[in-house]
Order: structure tokens, then sequence, then C-alpha cells
């Protein structure tokens, strides 16, 4: 395996932890779940793929094998991880879940976006 490809390979692999890093920081510290979920949602997915290409690049160089299942592993998570984390935001501004009280703006607070719940036997 040439150098370049060693050297390119650990910028993803040391990019990827880097970002995991940062979202583990930003889980701890930041203060609302609306930012905890997008440093969870943004960085880990950057982290996690990052680290995805690196082993895609690691076993196609070293071993000469490509892992269809990496690319899809890198398609998922780009898929999911931020559609999970806007729906878990999005389901906690319907709960009712206060944003931080230092915020500046709330693009939803003249929307209606609560539940609304049935009652039995009621027709809307």
């Amino acid at each position: 395996m040439s150098e370049i490809n060693e050297y390119i390979i650990m910028f993803f692999i040391l990019v990827g932890a880097f970002f995991s890093v940062v979202t583990a920081i930003g889980l701890i510290r930041l203060p609302d779940i609306y930012s905890r979920t997008h440093a969870a949602s943004k960085s880990a997915t950057l982290g996690v793929m990052c680290i995805l290409i690196g082993t895609l690049l690691f076993f196609w160089t070293e071993e000469g094998l490509f892992n269809s299942r990496v690319i899809l592993g890198i398609f998922f998570v780009l898929i999911t991880a931020p559609v999970g984390g806007h729906l878990i935001a999005r389901a906690a501004y319907s709960s009712g879940v206060k944003l931080w009280d230092k915020s500046i703006q709330d693009d939803l607070a003249d929307k209606d976006v609560k539940f609304e719940t049935k009652k039995e036997g009621s027709r809307q």
C-alpha cells in the first residue's frame, strides 16, 4: 500500500474520530434537547461516515476488497441520522419541551404544531 493511501485513510479516520469527540462534548455541554439533537445528528453523521469511508478505502487498497456493505452503511447513516434527529426535535417541540432561556428565535412559535388528542368516540 502506498504512503499516499495510508495518509488519506488516516485523514478520514482522524476526522471521523474528531467529529465523534465533538458529538460527545456537544451532548454533554449543550443546554437543551434541540441543540443536543443538532450535535448528535450532524457531527455524529459526519464522524461515522468519515470512519466508514476510511474503512472502505483501507480494505479496498490493502485487501483488494470492495465491500458493498460499507457503502450501504454510509448510505443508511446519511439518510437516517439527520431525519431521526429532526423527528426527535419535532416530537420534543410538539410535546411541549421548552427551549433554552437564551434562545433568540423560535420559528415554530406562530405555527400550531401541538398534537391534538382525539377523544374516544368523537369523529373529527
